[in-house]
């Protein structure tokens, strides 16, 4: 194998690949990333067996092969080399890769490609076509509130659906990690079947999150019963889906929350901030003292520290002192664009809904804690 690239474009792509590598593997093999040069095409695949991506990219081929090689140490080479530099890599036997770019010359280690696992592109399921900037948006405001708790597994993704609603095919991401919950939902301009939901892991939606940041084309997701794959330009993402059932979220959404609160967004994110300065992991509570007019906020952490701090709003409901965590309010607010949001409460102990006017599609629903 022997070819000539840029060291631009073999960074970018290198980038791609590098969150998927599994680095405490214990398989040495999946540490690696496949090289495979043929007709003009440089295709570079990574896999932790769980996801996978490959990409294809344009590049000068004088020899085809291909070689598997540490995954780490190439990107830390072509990290380091000139920008404007050209690579050439050449791996005669496939057990050394040599790398050689203005005056640098690297000789590295390779397994044979017969070595690397089997990707498997199969691609039978359900397709849909969504515009990567959308996706990337539904991705993007839900999730930050996917849950960390191993035990509690299916609340470690994105529940990802399409049906119908008012004749229309909607497509809705949740995010829930039983304290908060975030669902944001998008209509299809187009026919297709309803997708019962599905999870997406945490790892796969953070990966595909950096990779649409970067596109404005649209993305084609092909679904089945236990892995999604997108196929973003010259990259085609596999991932496999949670098993598991993802509790129903609409039954966690309060229909009766009657007294409402309207407050400029950047002024109550101020506040909470400045107020949770001496809120910590042991004490996180601020508690919201609505009153007419007026909302007080305030905190008390373990040292007997003390912070609060008056708002003159406009509300007009009952009088309701309910305690939140500081980070997971500024969460929610800091994820809303509108320049005054609305906070719909029902009393002390229940639930909070946070919105924004000019997107119905976005909700956040937040549990209290006790004060």
């Amino acid at each position: 194998m022997k070819f000539k690239i840029f060291r631009s474009n073999f960074f970018k792509t290198l980038s791609h690949l590098q969150g998927i590598v599994d680095k405490k593997n214990s398989l040495p093999i999946l540490s690696n990333i496949l090289l495979e040069a043929k007709e003009n095409k440089l295709t570079l695949s990574s896999t932790d067996m769980d996801i996978s991506i490959i990409e294809k990219i344009d590049c000068n081929i004088l020899e085809e092969g291909a070689t598997t090689i540490n995954s780490q140490i190439l990107y830390d080479i072509v990290r380091k080399l000139d920008e404007n530099s050209e690579i050439e890599i050449i791996s005669n036997n496939g057990k050394l890769l040599t790398l050689r770019a203005s005056g640098s010359r690297f000789s590295l280690a390779c397994l044979p490609k017969e070595d690397y696992p089997l990707i498997d592109q199969d691609k039978t399921g359900t397709s849909i076509s969504i515009n990567s900037k959308i996706l990337f948006k539904l991705i993007d405001k839900t999730k930050f509130a996917i849950s960390n708790e191993e035990t509690r597994y299916f609340l470690n993704g994105l529940y990802f659906n399409i049906n119908q609603e008012n004749d229309k095919n909607v497509v809705t991401l949740v995010g829930t990690d039983g304290h908060r919950l975030a669902k944001f939902s998008h209509n299809l301009e187009v026919d297709i079947d309803e997708i019962s939901g599905v999870i997406i892991p945490k790892k796969t939606i953070y990966e595909l999150s950096k990779l649409l940041s970067e596109i404005d084309d649209d993305v084609e997701i092909l679904i089945s019963s236990n892995k999604v794959i997108f196929f973003i330009k010259n990259i085609i993402f596999i991932s496999k889906l949670i098993d598991g059932s993802f509790p129903d979220y609409r039954r966690v959404i309060p229909q009766n929350n009657t007294n409402i609160l309207k407050i400029n967004r950047e002024i109550l994110l101020s506040a909470v901030d400045r107020v949770s300065t001496i809120a910590n992991e042991k004490s996180p509570v601020i508690k919201f003292k609505l009153l007419k007019n007026i909302l007080n906020l305030n905190t008390v952490n373990n040292e007997s520290s003390t912070a609060s701090e008056d708002l003159n709003i406009n509300y007009e409901g009952d009088e309701i002192e309910i305690g939140f965590n500081s980070k997971y309010i500024m969460d929610i607010v800091n994820n809303l664009e509108d320049e005054e949001i609305t906070i719909n409460l029902k009393d002390n102990t229940s639930p909070i809904i946070a919105l924004e006017n000019s997107n119905s599609d976005l909700l956040y629903v937040l549990m209290p804690m006790r004060v």
